[in-house]
């Protein structure tokens, strides 16, 4: 095994911190993975790097998951299940399905991360979330190097959550993912207010057009973490009772909201936080993007714990104001 000593993690997170890996060592297939963690049981995984902040350095293993490749298997004239590897670019494979006209994918473009991360925070955007295309994941279990393979049920979806956020976080590492795509009528979903207000003028918009409306909404909002490091949405946005709404909206009549069932409400995190003066606001080497409050941002040399304190800040005032609990979004290491 190559493992490299003292590597900086800064190019391998989207938020520029620059941690420390005392060990660092990259797995190119699953063979490779499954020899490092029979090894090595004390490993850290990294794919993309996009939704965590480093606090400190790492002392364990570093694994940059680096597993690649896309297999189409057609079943129907009207679907197609499409797996790929887990260190795939989730952008570039919402792109890459959508240039092979297969449809599900397109409201999910331009999330930062890898395909492997996907389902762990049942990443969505625009009305959709990966478990409306899911249909299974592989996953290799540290303990044992076996490999298991996760239905959508087993998976445990939730609002940002999973299985693997919650009983088995660091038990297992997933090495692919599979959907199940549309190949002629597509069920669009173009609901969303933003991108229904984009595509206004189109009658029966492309896979294509949707991505395109997806790309310019979030691009007009978040940061490019090339340019600034960011982690996209910091914060969940909460969910409250329809009672603690209505006493809410007597004080705030412009609370803007959304239905989630009979008597709960979802509350936008960063209507929230702009309320209590962060949005545009810089705190050293931290800030809070001036385009969209939910959004956290590391002008160049922040620490991941100046970030946090500001989130920790960030919590406190919105809890003090609104008596609403703000959870955190992003992994803290």
């Amino acid at each position: 095994m190559n493992i490299q000593q003292n590597i900086s993690l800064k190019k391998y997170n989207t938020f520029g911190i620059d941690a420390i890996a005392k060990q660092f060592i990259t797995a190119n297939s699953i063979k490779e993975l499954q020899e490092i963690i029979t090894n090595k049981n004390d490993i850290f995984l990294l794919g993309g790097g996009s939704n965590m902040l480093l606090t400190s350095n790492i002392s364990k293993l570093v694994v940059h998951l680096n597993l690649k490749g896309i297999i189409v298997n057609d079943t129907a004239k009207s679907e197609v299940f499409v797996t790929a590897e887990a260190g795939e670019n989730w952008h570039d494979f919402v792109i890459w399905c959508i240039s092979q006209n297969y449809g599900g994918l397109e409201n999910l473009s331009l999330i930062p991360g890898n395909v492997g991360a996907s389902p762990i925070q049942n990443i969505g955007a625009y009305g959709v979330e990966i478990k409306d295309t899911f249909h299974q994941l592989e996953a290799i279990e540290i303990e044992t190097g076996k490999i298991k393979t996760f239905d959508k049920e087993a998976c445990n979806f939730g609002y940002r959550n999973s299985v693997f956020k919650n009983e088995l976080k660091g038990k297992y590492i997933i090495v692919n993912v599979t959907f199940k795509l549309t190949k002629n009528k597509h069920q669009l979903n173009i609901s969303y207010g933003a991108i229904k207000n984009y595509l206004n003028d189109i009658e029966h918009p492309t896979l294509k057009e949707i991505s395109d409306a997806v790309i310019s909404i979030r691009q007009s909002k978040l940061p490019d973490p090339k340019e600034i490091g960011n982690s996209g949405s910091f914060f969940k946005n909460p969910v409250i009772s329809k009672m603690d709404f209505d006493k809410l909206q007597k004080k705030y009549p412009e609370i803007p909201s959304y239905f989630v069932s009979e008597s709960e409400i979802k509350i936008p995190a960063g209507w929230l936080i702009e309320q209590c003066g962060f949005k545009g606001k810089r705190f050293g080497e931290a800030g809070v993007h001036k385009n969209q409050a939910l959004v956290l941002i590391n002008y160049g040399n922040a620490t991941g714990k100046e970030i946090f304190k500001l989130a920790q800040k960030i919590q406190e005032t919105v809890k003090k104001t609104f008596n609403i609990d703000l959870e955190i979004e992003v992994n803290i290491i």
